[in-house]
């Protein structure tokens, strides 16, 4: 929904961003509730600024890249937040790199699993050939 104003800034209602990011509207309220969003009233209705979408686009993405909602709403927290916040950089930093060796560890166990099967395959492979194959008979003599 686009303000009449002109000049105003671009507004969005929960089905538009819901329809955009291929979500709920119940998922966006439940972003609301645990504080990652929050989108003005205008009567009933909720109208989400150009921020607000910003913060589901972040939310979104690291719900993909596996975050908690706690590291998610520092993510977008940090988005609002001034550049010069040392202590919260340093804090969200050492947030990343924990989650950096999370994800390092599971790459590491995926591979070994991911070896073991091609092991697993290759046996069987084998074991199927050897049974595929024409047994030579010997002839009585």
């Amino acid at each position: 929904m686009d303000s009449t104003r002109p000049g105003a800034a671009r507004t969005y209602t929960i089905t538009e961003l819901a329809h955009e990011f291929d979500i709920t509207p119940r998922a966006i309220r439940f972003y609301e509730d645990v504080g990652l969003l929050t989108p003005e009233r205008r009567g009933r209705n909720r109208v989400y600024l150009a921020r607000d979408r910003t913060r589901l686009k972040l939310t979104l993405r690291g719900k993909r890249l596996g975050f908690s909602l706690q590291e998610i709403k520092q993510l977008v927290d940090l988005y609002d937040s001034p550049s010069d916040t040392a202590q919260q950089l340093q804090a969200f930093l050492g947030t990343l790199a924990e989650h950096r060796r999370q994800l390092e560890q599971q790459r590491e166990d995926l591979e070994v699993t991911l070896a073991e099967i091609e092991q697993h395959e290759q046996r069987c492979r084998e074991l199927l050939a050897a049974a595929a194959a024409p047994r030579r008979r010997v002839a009585p003599r």
